[in-house]
């Protein structure tokens, strides 16, 4: 039922790593479900039960590891053969294996091939234990390098199985929880990064406006909703081309993220951001959008060459301190409305932010206007 549920929802979302993930498991544990069954209304083990258990063991490990690994691509059809193409040849080779010669089989898998490193407390065949090894290596790499739930799920589900194999015949029960959860922790990390993508901006790493839009209907009688635009981002765009301005959108965007006073940040889109404070006015926000603007307009970009960037942090830090690269700055203007008898919907509120922001654009630019009020400006920084 969890391989059906799971693989549904990874099939309506087209992820065929978490997919063949979950078969992988799944398919481990009928093989060793059958043998416990086996075990537990005769009293006694099948007579391929160690050659299976070997197998399992060492393959599932390295089929876990390698679908783990293995990088969706843009040809789904073919990702999905290929995939297929992978598990039906290694299975067929296995089962041709035990059919044809269980007991050299057996011998090569139970084989103590490092004396030295072989100890009492090893409950599964020697090779397990560094292919295990390798395995966590990889997927920890995989997770540092790109952290995201589904990298997650993989090593706590890589720990589980390694947990759970030594208990298979001494408590028959762990197989059969242990791998539900493991296929249940692939589906909840897919269901997790999709609802990422549906209401989390990739670029800047925000909530998006899905998100914003469904907070906007739980907000309570007092609120405060400011919009937030980067000035000339159109020109700066052009002039030092789209990668620096997407470092600039990302720059802007962790400065929103640590705006004080209970704000929080939502990328609305292009170059506009929004900020919401639950339970304020407008006259309490203030200092901290006025903190927040001040902060991005004092902060020198660097522009370097990205040909020659150094690969380490140190050294990056010692040419920033004594680099004589060109500095350019941004500002931002910022349009504010708090709710109000005659601005009760959150969407009126946001017209009204939407409002007092082009009112700050008029007034020069780097600045807070307040809506139907006038103008707090800042000091208006050249570059």
């Amino acid at each position: 039922m969890v391989l059906l549920l799971g693989g549904a929802y990874c099939a309506v979302y087209r992820r065929q790593r978490e997919l063949f993930l979950m078969v992988t498991v799944y398919i481990a544990y009928f093989l060793l479900d059958t043998q416990t069954d086996f075990y537990r209304d005769n009293g006694r083990v099948r007579e391929d039960a160690a050659v299976i258990f070997h197998l399992v063991c060492l393959l599932l490990p390295a089929l876990f590891g390698l679908y783990g690994a293995w990088q969706e691509r843009t040809h789904l059809a073919q990702d999905l053969l290929a995939r297929f193409a992978v598990l039906f040849a290694v299975g067929s080779v296995a089962l041709a294996l035990e059919q044809s010669f269980p007991e050299a089989l057996l011998g090569w898998l139970a084989e103590i091939r490092w004396p030295s490193l072989h100890g009492q407390w090893m409950s599964l065949i020697q090779m397990a234990y560094p292919l295990f090894l390798a395995v966590f290596i990889l997927l920890v790499v995989q997770y540092l390098r790109e952290p995201r739930p589904l990298h997650a799920a993989q090593i706590i589900g890589l720990i589980g199985i390694f947990w759970m194999l030594p208990k298979t015949f001494i408590l028959p029960f762990t197989l059969n929880i242990m791998c539900s959860q493991v296929m249940l922790m692939i589906a909840a990390a897919v269901s997790h990064e999709a609802y990422q993508m549906a209401f989390r901006d990739e670029l800047t790493g925000l909530p998006g406006r899905r998100a914003l839009n469904e907070r906007m209907q739980r907000l309570g009688r007092n609120y405060v909703i400011a919009m937030t635009d980067v000035d000339h981002f159109k020109k700066f765009n052009d002039t030092h081309g789209h990668d620096v301005g997407d470092q600039v959108l990302r720059l802007v965007a962790s400065r929103l993220s640590r705006v004080t006073g209970g704000g929080r940040a939502y990328r609305y889109g292009g170059e506009e951001f929004a900020l919401v404070f639950a339970g304020k006015t407008a006259e309490e926000c203030l200092p901290h959008l006025e903190a927040v603007r001040e902060m991005i307009a004092n902060y020198a970009i660097q522009l370097r060459d990205q040909n020659s960037r150094p690969q380490d942090d140190s050294t990056g830090r010692q040419r920033r301190g004594g680099s004589a690269s060109s500095t350019v700055s941004v500002t931002i203007s910022i349009g504010v409305a708090e709710r109000q008898a005659d601005h009760r919907n959150p969407d009126e509120v946001l017209k009204s932010a939407d409002q007092a922001l082009y009112s700050a654009k008029g007034a020069g630019r780097n600045c807070v206007m307040t809506f139907g009020q006038q103008s707090r400006r800042g000091a208006v920084r050249m570059a």
